[in-house]
């Protein structure tokens, strides 16, 4: 029976011989007792002094009293004010650590009744340039959030939806076709997306010359920037596109396929992956009807010029366009039409969208329209609002070309973890195919770590070096502990000593093993407040914790060389519990730990 559950129905049956009444189940709260008080778990004692009619303190002793006296598992108490703080004996915390192992997926709900159908959303890059640093926080944060929302036994399905129209993607089609001399992915040696990305950042150079240009004959900045040639021509290639233009089709599916094309090799370097892609090109109309039903019940309006918006006012927003005057599509309405195919197309009982915080206002807008629409669904999607990722020295600018690319990162931390390792001694016997695997795991669970690591909802510098340091809380140290319990194990193989299947409870363990066990006790429920919390960080910091706890108890502890033979196969049995934990926890996060560094 779980700890906790055995309390409650513990104090259930003290309140009822002491008091001669049955509490109510709500007023039994239970925490973990802090870290500078001696105890496990602590009863908050407040809410059951109108039962008692006692005062606080009398009310936990004569509580407590009764606990150590009944129930086994309690081996002592103390009270401070109105908490009690309760003890667990030792004998249980090794029942329990015995137990876990037997566990394959400990700290996963298991056989869920009526599992949720989750949908998140993430990546939802732009098919006018290749990945940056920005991309890689979202599909880290999306594809961990999945994976963590599953263990808690629903069924999680990762969508993405590639913007691939629009001005910014003719943007780059215009400039192919002014300066790109019939030039390909296969001809420049270069991946499609970058190829493309270039392009844009040409179009961008050019048209900042004509709007000087034109600046410098006279004219303000804002009639420069609508009047320059280049726009002119890229807003037509756009009227084209939605003509369906044959030429124009034909070349932006051309283009199109490059990026997209470039970006599977990132997805697959970065480790992600998706049940199902959507495309904008498919889905910017789905949105007109929701809205043309909107009009017809009364729940949006029309102006004068034809286009039909949404009064938010009494939400204590603004008026939202749903619809130009000219009958065409905005991104919120792409975006209600989308959201409903999605539930329509999985059934979906929640959607959640990985999205930056410069986006909060659209999808507070997309949740009130929709509801306003009727979809009670609404109030189910959830955005997961997500701060900008910037460099030691400064904001990155996609169209200036000063962007961090995701390819040249995950190259250059392969780079840097392999010249670290090598300087540390830790790459040495190892052939040239074990170290390429190892500084490949280290370079990219060293980026994953450094980004998970961080609160979502907080902008975040990252530093390469920084985040490949061995020590301290970094992928490269939880990593190298995992992989010094996995030494222990090989050598433990090598002695011929056998791991029990069942531990003795009257095993003679010191309080860093058993803090080591409540760590490990804590597991669980990490993962459902991480869940809740859509937090990967909260999984990230737990396991450095335990890491710090196992590695101390490691400097502190003889393993192999201890004489007592119930001593060293239950140290040998807890460091193998922990390397099962940071395994778990780890690739939760998408990084994969290595058995030898």
């Amino acid at each position: 029976m779980d700890i906790e559950l055995m309390l409650k129905e513990a104090v259930i049956n003290a309140v009822e011989k002491l008091y001669e009444q049955t509490p109510d189940q709500k007023s039994i709260q239970f925490q973990r007792t802090r870290k500078d008080f001696d105890g496990d778990f602590t009863l908050v004692v407040f809410p059951l002094l109108r039962v008692s009619k006692k005062p606080p303190e009398q009310t936990a002793t004569e509580l407590g009293d009764y606990l150590k006296e009944n129930i086994a598992q309690i081996c002592d108490y103390n009270v401070i004010k109105g908490f009690l703080n309760l003890s667990i004996d030792k004998s249980f915390w090794i029942s329990y650590l015995s137990n876990i192992a037997k566990d394959d997926n400990f700290g996963f709900v298991k056989n869920k009744e009526n599992p949720k159908t989750i949908l998140i959303e993430y990546s939802s890059p732009n098919t006018n340039k290749p990945l940056h640093l920005g991309h890689i926080r979202n599909n880290l944060l999306g594809y961990s959030v999945a994976k963590i929302i599953a263990t808690q036994g629903d069924n999680v399905k990762k969508v993405n939806l590639v913007n691939d129209r629009g001005i910014h993607i003719c943007k780059s089609m215009l400039a192919w076709q002014k300066w790109g001399d019939s030039i390909t992915p296969e001809k420049s040696g270069k991946k499609g997306d970058h190829l493309v990305g270039d392009f844009y950042v040409k179009f961008d150079q050019e048209y900042k010359k004509e709007i000087s240009k034109l600046v410098d004959a006279g004219q303000t900045e804002e009639e420069a920037k609508q009047k320059a040639p280049l726009i002119q021509e890229a807003q037509e290639m756009l009227r084209k596109w939605e003509a369906k233009d044959p030429e124009t089709i034909s070349l932006w599916k051309d283009m199109n396929k490059w990026v997209l094309d470039g970006f599977d090799v990132t997805y697959k370097n970065l480790g992600v992956d998706f049940d199902k892609i959507y495309f904008e090109s498919n889905t910017y109309t789905l949105g007109k009807k929701l809205v043309e039903e909107g009009l017809e019940k009364g729940v949006l309006f029309k102006k004068e010029d034809g286009s039909v918006w949404a009064d938010l006012t009494e939400e204590g927003l603004d008026q939202k366009i749903l619809l130009r005057s000219d009958g065409t599509s905005v991104y919120m309405t792409q975006d209600l039409g989308t959201a409903h195919q999605r539930i329509t197309d999985y059934n979906a009982n929640e959607s959640i969208y990985v999205v930056g915080n410069e986006q909060i206002y659209h999808f507070q807008v997309l949740k009130i329209v929709l509801g306003k629409l009727g979809f009670e669904w609404s109030e189910n999607l959830h955005h997961l609002s997500y701060g900008m990722v910037e460099l030691p020295e400064g904001k990155m600018k996609s169209r200036e070309g000063t962007v961090v690319d995701a390819d040249d990162l995950i190259e250059g931390m392969t780079t840097t973890a392999e010249e670290m390792s090598r300087e540390l001694g830790k790459l040495d016997g190892f052939s040239e195919t074990e170290k390429n695997e190892i500084v490949n795991t280290i370079g990219l669970g060293a980026l994953k770590y450094f980004i998970l690591k961080v609160d979502p909802k907080k902008t975040m510098t990252f530093d390469p070096k920084e985040s490949i340091d061995f020590n301290g809380n970094t992928g490269p140290f939880v990593q190298y502990t995992y992989a010094r319990i996995q030494s222990l194990m090989r050598k433990a193989i090598d002695k011929n000593v056998e791991l029990p299947t069942d531990l003795n409870i009257k095993t003679k363990i010191s309080n860093k093993e058993l803090q080591l066990i409540k760590q490990i006790h804590n597991y669980p429920e990490t993962l459902k407040e991480a869940a809740e919390n859509l937090s990967p960080a909260q999984i990230a910091n737990y396991i450095y914790d335990l890491v710090k706890e196992f590695n101390q108890f490691y400097h502190d502890h003889h393993i192999m060389s201890e004489e007592d033979k119930n001593i060293r196969e239950f140290r040998l049995f807890l460091s193998k519990q922990v390397g099962e934990i940071i395994k778990s926890g780890m690739e939760l996060l998408g990084i994969n730990v290595p058995d030898r560094m």
